[in-house]
């Protein structure tokens, strides 16, 4: 019993040092990472001559599956910006949802965009499209605002190839089953985006921003040259669809046969395939093929990827550090009587989200921490490892407050002061996560 209760206090000394580090020391997410990494081992016992190779071996696996992917997926966000194809998309939607709903538009153009770009600069993106509607339509700005945002949160945390969701999935084993993990991750975002979306209607009619008193004058879809329909969504579309239907080739059942569409569909529908035949679909919104786009735009997305790989990898550090350890097997024999089932992957999740405030940080720590946990809590299956990403990612949104950048840039591109932001978009989060992990429970009493 001494080994157990050390190594578990080992564990929240190694929490406490990611909490504290990125929180009140304000140190960068990787570089905290890969000191808990060291941390961990050292005080777990580990040879340490055996640390360095074993956050190597971390970092390296965690690379080689999703490293690729999150370059090509950012490259293919900045292209969208740059081109103007995501005010495209925000277009489109808002002509077939129509004026008389304007902030379901808006719960729509976030649910969408958000799948290929960060939620952050999305938002920042969308925000004068957000402006443009309010003076189309009058409605109030908070109500419009924090639809934008909870429809970007919501697939932001649940639809890879967002790095948070692919990276919790290759986490717990996922890789080859990532079109299953969209085909839920879309679902559980659904209900997320329409829970914010109601929460957003109900918060117009209570709370005001000062953008509320601003007379905008500008349109700024009347005054951008945007691509064509078909050019924006397919950079976004196409990678999905591939790898969905890798996942349905490559079922057990042989569904489509091991012919040449097997061989077809399991190639092109591999991640790294799948997003680079989205890169090639995304240069046809280049306005033309010259340094500026070839090397500016694409260096910007890879620029842009790289706190992203590195936060990421040095998460496969800390993963390989706690499998090593034996850390998470101690805690999930420890948990077993508990029966926290599906919920606490949600709880370790949110935990982290709430006190360090990146959504990433929180897939990818808790990830790797309930891996060796998934036989006690009786998530071991298919279907169970898929719904563990998801109550994985309904605990990275719960919740964003003033230690989360996404918080910020809503409020203060949308004229709220700190405290409506805690109102309005702090208590969004907070309904979009537990819902989110209630309909994931229901989910697991029907499929598990």
């Amino acid at each position: 019993m001494a080994g157990t209760v050390s190594l578990i206090i080992v564990l929240l000394i190694s929490v406490v040092f990611i909490i504290l580090g990125t929180t009140k020391f304000k140190i960068h997410p990787f570089l905290v990472l890969l000191l808990a990494s060291y941390l961990t081992g050292a005080l777990a016992g580990l040879p340490l001559s055996d640390i360095a190779t074993t956050i190597a071996t971390g970092f390296g696996d965690i690379m080689a599956y999703i490293g690729i992917v999150i370059i090509l997926g950012t490259i293919i966000g900045t292209i969208l910006e740059k081109s103007n194809a995501a005010l495209k998309l925000a277009e489109i939607v808002l002509k077939l949802v129509g004026k008389r709903f304007p902030g379901l538009a808006m719960s729509i153009i976030g649910y969408l965009v958000s799948i290929p770009v960060f939620c952050d600069s999305a938002y920042i993106i969308l925000s004068s499209l957000k402006k443009s509607i309010r003076q189309k339509t009058g409605k109030p700005s908070v109500a419009l605002s924090i639809a934008l945002a909870t429809g970007l949160y919501a697939t932001h945390t649940f639809v890879p190839p967002t790095p948070g969701p692919i990276a919790a999935a290759g986490n717990l084993g996922l890789e080859n089953q990532l079109g299953l993990v969209i085909l839920f991750g879309l679902g559980v975002a659904l209900v997320a985006m329409f829970t914010g979306y109601f929460w957003a209607a109900f918060a117009g009619k209570h709370f005001t921003s000062d953008e509320d008193n601003e007379e905008i004058l500008e349109n700024i879809s009347d005054d951008l040259v945007l691509p064509s329909g078909v050019k924006a969504l397919s950079p976004i579309l196409v990678p999905i669809i591939l790898i969905a239907l890798r996942s349905v080739a490559t079922y057990p059942s042989e569904p489509l046969g091991t012919g040449s569409i097997y061989i077809v569909l399991n190639f092109a529908g591999q991640p790294i395939n799948a997003l680079l035949i989205g890169l090639f679909l995304a240069f046809l919104l280049f306005p033309k093929f010259d340094r500026e786009t070839l090397t500016g735009w694409i260096g910007e997305g890879i620029t842009a990827a790289a706190p992203i790989l590195l936060i990421t990898g040095a998460g496969g550090a800390f993963g390989s550090i706690l499998k090593e350890t034996h850390i998470g097997e101690t805690l999930g024999n420890l948990l077993a009587d508990y029966q926290l089932g599906i919920f606490l992957p949600f709880l370790i999740a949110a935990a982290f989200k709430t006190a360090q405030g990146s959504s990433t940080v929180a897939l990818v720590a808790t990830s790797a921490l309930i891996a060796p946990l998934l036989t006690s809590i009786g998530l071991d299956s298919l279907n169970g490892k898929v719904l563990a990403v998801m109550a994985t990612g309904a605990g990275a949104m719960t919740i964003s407050h003033a230690n989360d950048s996404f918080f910020w840039v809503v409020t203060q591109f949308s004229g709220m002061d700190v405290k409506t932001g805690y109102r309005a978009h702090t208590t969004a989060t907070l309904l979009q996560g537990t819902v989110s992990m209630v309909f994931i429970y229901l989910l697991t009493l029907v499929i598990l």
